[in-house]
């Protein structure tokens, strides 16, 4: 391939468009033998990238990324990415919709309307919420969350917004945000978003997870509730009364080379879930465990039933009172 081609893609993430390509020297016979053979692939019309490349991807989220990447190199008006878009190129913990689209914002006009996929919000914003990710211009954290809470509402803006408290944003920064929206649709999704959040929220599963607790009418949920024996710690993910639940994510199962955090055989993870649950039994704390199809469709309503029956089972066995375990308790910094 043309070197200059090679330097091209390099420097835009793996992709090249149709006008990149020919002023790099390429001509349209080439052009198309290269996608025609399946050495480049068409990631939106009118933008390429080398097959090898766009195999390797195999994360929802990275995916997802690679086509806002796609339909961004596209636009020709200036524009910052924003909403999902931003979240992905902030590496932010975010549930992307069944449907999701490319987001950009642009200003001083106001309005939104859709386009080939993307959504241009036509919304202003100040140059302080403009920061550089990945060499991109997104809008921040702050409001990125924020965004994604008016914009879709309940559980996305509570995982955004967990997510971004968790990153280092405070509650005051998020507050900050949402008041120069006076005037704007669906403050209130953001104002119970915000409410919702859990600055402690490690993961979108434990948030989606809590979601769900609060869907149950329960109440004084702690997040990281860590515990010891002077031999053992374990921490965790939440805990209501005398049960808690614990959110098993695919990644902890999968090795490392292959892109998740295990550095065990499955079996020997499983043993210490095991053990640890045991020892979790012995302070008299019921557990539930949940996983990412449990938290969606039809496994939902049966999620809830469970947890509910569960909880409830604790609770007759050992109660709610937990001061006997004060003792027992690790305390750490709290986020704002």
């Amino acid at each position: 391939m043309n070197p200059h081609l090679q330097a091209i893609m390099a420097a835009n993430h793996g992709l090249i468009t149709r006008s990149q390509a020919l002023a790099a020297g390429l001509d349209l016979d080439t052009l198309y033998r290269y996608v025609k053979s399946g050495s480049w692939t068409v990631v939106r019309r009118g933008v390429y990238a080398e097959r090898t490349y766009v195999e390797s991807i195999t994360l929802p989220t990275d995916r997802r990324r690679l086509r806002d990447r796609a339909a961004c190199a596209a636009i020709t008006v200036p524009f910052v990415r924003s909403h999902e878009t931003a979240a992905l190129e902030l590496e932010m913990g975010i549930l992307l919709p069944p449907m999701p689209q490319t987001h950009v914002t642009r200003h001083p006009v106001v309005g939104t309307h859709n386009k080939w996929g993307v959504k241009h919000h036509l919304a202003p914003y100040s140059d302080d919420q403009v920061v550089q990710a990945n060499g991109f211009d997104v809008l921040g954290l702050a409001r990125t969350a924020v965004d994604i809470a008016r914009e879709h509402g309940r559980p996305y803006g509570v995982v955004a917004v967990d997510s971004a408290r968790r990153m280092g944003v405070s509650l005051d920064e998020l507050w900050a945000v949402l008041d120069h929206m006076e005037h704007w649709p669906n403050r209130r999704l953001v104002r119970e978003a915000i409410e919702l959040s859990y600055a402690g929220a490690e993961s979108v599963g434990e948030s989606l997870t809590r979601d769900v607790l609060e869907e149950l009418g329960m109440t004084g949920i702690e997040t990281q509730f860590e515990i010891t024996d002077g031999v053992r710690t374990a921490r965790f993910d939440l805990r209501v009364g005398r049960h808690v639940f614990e959110f098993d994510g695919r990644s902890k199962y999968v090795p490392v080379a292959d892109g998740g955090l295990a550095l065990r055989s499955v079996d020997d993870i499983l043993a210490e879930e095991k053990t640890r649950q045991d020892w979790a039994h012995g302070f008299h704390l019921g557990m539930s465990r949940i996983e990412w199809a449990d938290l969606f469709g039809r496994n939902r309503n049966y999620l809830k039933d469970r947890l509910a029956r569960e909880y409830l089972a604790t609770c007759r066995a050992f109660g709610t009172d937990i001061s006997d375990l004060e003792r027992f308790r690790v305390r750490r910094p709290k986020a704002a």
